[in-house]
């Protein structure tokens, strides 16, 4: 059973100022797995004083200082990979493999991506005889979700602490434990006092008073569009920058080739990875109408190789995170039923054998209209739609026909016609038979937020610029 009962101020643990607790709940058991203090408006304004103290010092550390200390935390982070890898286990049900593989691996691969922008990046740039200046923007309130506890901690504090920005981390009451350890190796590895803090607590408690912190200069929140609008009200009277990356529906456009079935079972394991709980999965597989009966079939072979059950052994999926996000998801399968979609795997309840966990079967619908609910809304659960296009025109239509804008995908042998597709999706990143890379920006359109994280985008949101006009006037009589 794990206690994390102090939260990390000023480069101490210290006690809350309250005494409210949550209980975390395994998701694979149903059981108590631990007991984390939560936060209040008391602690955050203690967290932010000490960030906005230590702000004027780390914001005048060298490169050479800040490359330093990523040495450091990289170091610490190898350390503790394995103790990470086991709390997003109990604390989300991440199976072993992804654990110790994808979930941990993304933040070092974060942290290694930021030390080379860094290395080489310009604060200073002189045109003319004007000097264009890269500040870091302040104290940045960061706001993580459950999902992916380990990438989006990294995809915030790093380019944070690359800028010369101090912040106060909040991660989700429902994967507190990562955040826990990640702070301790931030503390092992010399983070000066007040650089990074960390306070837990949940969105009432913690994150409306730090995203509506007069002394905070920006947020940066990942998670639901709902609570990303509630972040965004809750700072408008302060007037401080927010970035947001939110919910998606991603379409996933199969091509007409000779690599279809081969694409449809890849499709359908990128959806049910991290048990479908990912905001950019590619939830609607759209494909040729003509070809719907062999993506069905292509489909179901797919689904049946997928191993579901206890996250510790050697499964693809574990559980969903909560009862709460069970409960949802079935009912949207059910809504799904009724609203006309055929069950082609999967479906309601739980799958065969596991009587106790949040677990769901593998789902697949065909027969999907792009007016349904489950093509509509956002499911966070191991649920595919496959929808049917007559042309690329109709797919592309079908495609940008959504509130969502995060992430889109094109699968197909001819590189150019897919290239030509990925160029029409209306998302912030579109990835081409699987592509994949850290240093590409990553965020959405319309409601699915605004900024860009990952490489050196991500750096930019965390920087104010500044031009000094007049700063070398001969190069102006010149």
């Amino acid at each position: 059973m794990r206690e994390y009962r102090k939260f990390y101020i000023d480069g101490r643990w210290t006690d809350p100022a309250g005494d409210q607790t949550f209980e975390v709940i395994n998701p694979a058991t149903e059981e108590v797995c631990g007991t984390v203090a939560l936060g209040s408006a008391a602690d955050v304004d203690a967290a932010v004083g000490a960030a906005r103290a230590a702000f004027p010092g780390w914001a005048a550390s060298t490169v050479g200082e800040r490359l330093d200390l990523f040495g450091a935390i990289g170091a610490e982070y190898r350390k503790r990979a394995g103790d990470l890898a086991a709390a997003l286990t109990e604390e989300m049900g991440a199976p072993a493999g992804l654990a110790n593989g994808f979930q941990v691996d993304l933040a070092a691969g974060h942290l290694e991506t930021a030390t080379g922008i860094l290395r080489n990046y310009r604060f200073e740039e002189q045109r003319g005889a004007t000097l264009f200046v890269k500040e870091p923007i302040g104290v940045c309130g960061l706001i993580t979700p459950w999902n992916w506890p380990m990438n989006q901690i990294a995809v915030k504090v790093f380019p944070a602490l690359a800028t010369g920005c101090t912040m106060v981390l909040k991660p989700s009451e429902r994967s507190p434990f990562t955040g826990q350890i990640f702070a301790e190796v931030l503390a092992a590895a010399g983070v000066p006092a007040g650089v990074f803090n960390l306070v837990q607590g949940d969105g009432p408690s913690v994150g409306v008073p730090l995203s509506s912190h007069p002394e905070v200069d920006m947020i940066s929140f990942t998670g639901s569009t709902r609570a990303g609008i509630d972040i965004a009200r809750n700072a408008a009277a302060t007037v401080k920058r927010v970035t947001q990356e939110l919910g998606g529906k991603g379409p996933n456009i199969i091509l007409d080739d000779e690599d279809f079935a081969v694409n449809v079972g890849q499709g359908v394991a990128n959806m049910m990875g991290n048990s479908g709980q990912t905001c950019s999965a590619p939830a609607r597989m759209l494909v040729p109408s003509g070809r719907m009966d062999e993506a069905v079939a292509a489909a179901r072979a797919a689904v049946e190789g997928i191993t579901i059950g206890d996250p510790t052994g050697e499964v693809a999926l574990g559980p969903v995170v909560a009862g709460a996000q069970w409960d949802r998801i079935q009912a949207l399968i059910q809504k799904g039923i009724e609203e006309g979609a055929t069950v082609v795997a999967g479906g309601p309840g739980r799958p065969d054998g596991l009587e106790k966990g949040f677990f769901v079967k593998p789902t697949v619908f065909a027969d999907v209209t792009n007016t349904m609910t489950v093509a509509r809304e956002e499911i966070f659960g191991p649920v595919l739609v496959i929808i049917g296009y007559r042309d690329i025109d109709d797919a592309v239509a079908i495609a940008n026909d959504t509130e969502y804008g995060l992430a889109g995908f094109v699968a197909g042998r001819d590189l150019e016609q897919a290239r030509a597709v990925a160029r029409r999706l209306r998302a912030g990143s579109i990835g081409i038979n699987g592509g994949f890379d850290f240093a590409a920006p990553f965020g959405g359109y319309k409601k699915s937020g605004n900024g860009r994280e990952w490489g050196e985008a991500g750096f930019e949101e965390y920087l104010e610029v500044k031009g000094i006009l007049g700063y070398a006037p001969e190069a102006a009589e010149a």
